[in-house]
């Protein structure tokens, strides 16, 4: 039987949402094994002189426990 356990992560970039997805997976990689998923479940801008200069995304990981 797996057991999985779910984390909230949240992530910026100055270049897209998708980006910030893939920047926050990318550093939850080095230190979380087992990573099976993941839910977008909020996404933020931050703006400046009326343009966006952050995308902000939080999401939730899902990964088996060993």
């Amino acid at each position: 039987m797996a057991v999985a356990r779910v984390t909230t992560i949240t992530s910026s970039s100055k270049k897209g949402f998708e980006d910030a997805i893939h920047e926050g997976l990318s550093r939850a990689s080095k230190t979380v094994r087992g990573i099976t998923g993941l839910e977008v479940v909020r996404q933020k801008a931050k703006i400046e002189k009326g343009k966006i200069t952050e995308y902000r995304v939080t999401f939730n990981l899902t990964f088996v426990l060993e």
